[in-house]
């Protein structure tokens, strides 16, 4: 006997159906499973901050000015290429003739309604620059994020870091010139994070009246990743631990320059960390179960190496809680939460920090558990006798953070499986480091490139390049040796 199916049955299950997609939807707002790059993701942030506000029943604009360079470079194309969607949510993008007049330009955009002639309620604005860009911004943004933000604008600073020097002259991390200027950072994890950070974000400018700088790794930028893009997907939450001073924290009008830092450094500072702490922007990922013993703080693009390297060790969450593993995620690299630090640190005997390129999170977290009654060991860029653990030189490898980890963790818990995985990361670390070159292929100009003849100096000169494709005049029999800051060469 043959057995017929209905039609019911013979439906492929919902999950394994193939929905209709096309390149215009990382800029459908009303698509909520896209495909995007992170760039492209810069692109939606902007759409989909303009229609919140329009949800909220605040008529805003946008503006975006910058200028390019690796791995923000293909950022204008973008913005370019995006122009009929930006046009219709009121968003305008002008790329500036360089980084700081492009700063300037956004804090112009924090001033528009002040002598009540704007246009709208508030003009929210996106600013963006490579390492070296963020290096000659610093007056300006050390002005303006003084002078603050206007109530329904906010400044969002997104800057290019290369910590490889892969595309540069200098392996850059921005962090301490953002420091110095009192501007708080988000250091996404991921395409996603990008996203939802960058909503955060906003909202926290507009909230604590200053600028606030969003980290743009390579890792991040130059990545694609399917997102959920739902315009609600981020919810805002307003501290309510918090008192405003009086007048609040936005800018105004007649302002005096010691009224602002006091203000900056009485209230701003507060309003940030009690923003991140009403958000719940840092994560508790792994809570190290009864016992806890070793505690991991990491940020951004080093909390998926540490990710990683747990799963490289067979560590779950499962088995985190058995060797009794903490791990903690912050969504800001500076200011961290005090709070938030020494609650983590309680109850461990050892407290890891894997964060890439010079200390700042280390740094912090000694300073909050100095006097403390419980003071865990701290290990970061040096190991418990003073040794290199993570270098400030270079990257790290999600195969060193995993031995790191391994071997600490087995000092407290002995385990067969987990000494089999580090004996095993460590023979492979130990065959790479002795992989030698077998060809080298100079790279060269590509064909009809008009480096080919500008990098030729006249007879008897020398010249110095400069960031960009024509460093490579160096290798050449160009008259060409050494490099300069960018624009010097």
């Amino acid at each position: 006997m043959v057995k017929t199916l209905s039609h019911e049955a013979a439906t492929p299950p919902r999950s394994t159906l193939l929905r209709p997609v096309a390149l215009e939807d990382k800029y459908d707002l009303a698509a909520e499973e896209i495909f995007i790059s992170g760039t492209q993701a810069i692109v939606r942030l902007m759409l989909m901050q303009q229609e919140r506000d329009r949800r909220a029943g605040v008529a805003t604009a946008g503006f975006v000015s910058g200028y390019r360079g690796s791995p923000l470079g293909g950022l204008d194309q973008q913005m370019f290429k995006a122009a009929k969607q930006l046009q219709r949510q009121n968003i305008v993008f002008q790329p500036g003739l360089n980084e700081d007049l492009a700063a300037t330009a956004c804090w112009g955009t924090q001033q528009a309604e002040l002598h009540g002639e704007g246009k709208h309620a508030g003009v929210f604005s996106l600013w963006y620059g490579k390492g070296p860009g963020v290096d000659r911004t610093g007056d300006v943004f050390r002005h303006a994020n003084m002078a603050g933000t206007s109530k329904f604008g906010g400044v969002v600073c997104l800057s290019g870091d290369d910590h490889t020097a892969e595309s540069s002259t200098n392996a850059h991390q921005t962090e301490f010139n953002f420091i110095d200027t009192m501007i708080p950072i988000l250091n996404p994890a991921g395409v996603q994070e990008m996203l939802d950070f960058g909503l955060h974000a906003f909202a926290l400018s507009r909230y604590a009246g200053v600028w606030v700088a969003l980290k743009g790794v390579k890792d991040n930028v130059e990545s694609t990743a399917s997102v959920d893009g739902r315009i609600d997907r981020v919810s805002i939450a307003v501290p309510n631990d918090f008192e405003m001073p009086p007048g609040g924290l936005n800018i105004r009008r007649g302002d005096n320059f010691l009224a602002q830092e006091e203000r900056l450094h009485e209230h701003k500072r507060a309003a940030v960390i009690a923003y991140f702490r009403a958000n719940g922007l840092d994560k508790l990922i792994f809570s190290g179960g009864k016992t806890p013993r070793l505690g991991i703080i990491t940020v951004g693009k080093n909390y998926l190496d540490v990710m990683q390297a747990l799963e490289m060790l067979g560590i779950d969450e499962a088995a985190a809680e058995r060797f009794g593993l903490k791990l903690l995620k912050l969504a800001s690299p500076w200011p961290v939460d005090p709070e938030h630090i020494r609650d983590f640190a309680r109850d461990i005997d050892l407290l890891m920090v894997v964060e890439e390129k010079r200390s700042l999170i280390e740094v912090q977290v000694r300073e909050e558990l100095y006097g403390e009654a419980h003071q865990p060991t701290l290990v970061g860029k040096r190991d418990e006798k003073g040794e290199w653990l993570f270098p400030v030189k270079g990257a790290l490898d999600p195969n060193e953070i995993a031995v790191a980890i391994g071997e600490r963790l087995l000092v407290r818990v002995p385990d067969a499986a987990l000494e089999a995985h580090v004996a095993r990361i460590k023979g492979a670390l130990g065959k790479t480091a002795v992989v030698q070159d077998i060809a080298n292929r100079t790279p060269y100009f590509c064909s009809g490139c008009p480096h080919n003849t500008s990098t030729k100096v006249p007879e008897g000169s020398r010249a110095y390049a400069g960031i960009g494709c024509h460093y490579m005049v160096q290798w050449m029999d160009r008259e060409t040796e050494g490099f300069t800051q960018m624009g010097g060469e």
